[in-house]
């Protein structure tokens, strides 16, 4: 059993939770992900690592409440208990010999993005933030993204926080300016990382995406993370979750997500249903 010790609504449906596992803490690494199992019955789910304290023993995770699983978690309180909690698993992201970077983050693929830019960050990296969300309302991280680079750019679709506009727009605008960078990382909808690694294709500029937001089961077994990748078949939870953003066939990966979506609404609902049933 893994015990809860803080939890934090961030937004009306992203939750922020602390989990006491030593084990994890130990060895955890930005763009690793875990398995959790809320209940004896529950299903299998994998989250990214949002971050880690080794000295604590804890691992953060911040979840969307977009199916079952996810709608059980975030009813669980501080000091309660979660029955499984295993990783950390895939591979973590490569920080070496990095200089200079832009880390593009979007709506909860922010909580991705935030572990890589503190650890650039730490390890003495000129780390250049952006994180776009549809209003002020879905804004995450955003001390925390400010603390952890040298330059910090919010975006809002609407303009009612930060910049008016998309990331792609505020990246262009840098990049346009003069910026030269090693690397662009990009973390977020699939939609919105495949017009990211459209524009620094056009600059030459090495991108890496994490498919992170395809996972299923994370081990490989289900096949709803497959992606071709430079031609070649590949799995997100195995070989990932993070690849060379100008050979991945995002058109591909965004048809093959949306299969499961119906499946997750409907789960949701009823899970909303038996937790309104609870409460009465």
């Amino acid at each position: 059993m893994y015990k809860i010790v803080k939890k934090r609504i961030l937004n009306p449906t992203v939750t922020l939770m602390e989990i006491e596992a030593p084990a994890v803490a130990r060895k955890a690494e930005p763009g690793q992900f875990i398995i959790l199992r809320v209940d004896e019955n529950g299903e299998r789910i994998p989250l990214t690592v949002a971050d880690f304290d080794r000295e604590k023993g804890t691992v953060t995770i911040i979840f969307q409440i977009v199916g079952a699983t996810t709608e059980k978690l975030n009813h669980k309180q501080e000091n309660e208990y979660i029955t499984d909690f295993v990783g950390p698993l895939g591979k973590a992201t490569n920080t070496d010999g990095l200089k200079k970077v832009a880390i593009v983050g979007g709506g909860v693929g922010s909580a991705i993005a935030y572990p890589v830019a503190k650890k650039l960050y730490g390890l003495g990296c000129d780390v250049t933030a952006i994180t776009g969300f549809r209003n002020k309302d879905l804004v995450i991280l955003e001390d925390e993204f400010k603390a952890a680079s040298n330059k910090f750019v919010l975006m809002t679709d609407d303009g009612s926080k930060g910049e008016k506009g998309l990331v792609t727009d505020a990246l262009k605008k840098l990049i346009d300016s003069g910026e030269e960078f090693d690397e662009v990382i990009t973390i977020g909808p699939l939609v919105m990382m495949k017009f990211v690694c459209a524009l620094t294709k056009e600059y030459g500029i090495k991108t890496v995406a994490s498919m992170n937001p395809i996972m299923v089961d994370g081990t490989g077994m289900c096949g709803g993370c497959r992606l071709s990748v430079g031609g070649k078949t590949v799995f997100a939870c195995v070989d990932g979750p993070e690849f060379d953003g100008h050979e991945i066939d995002f058109d591909e990966a965004i048809k093959r997500s949306s299969i499961y979506a119906p499946f997750e609404r409907k789960r949701h609902e009823d899970t909303c249903n038996l937790f309104k049933g609870v409460k009465g």
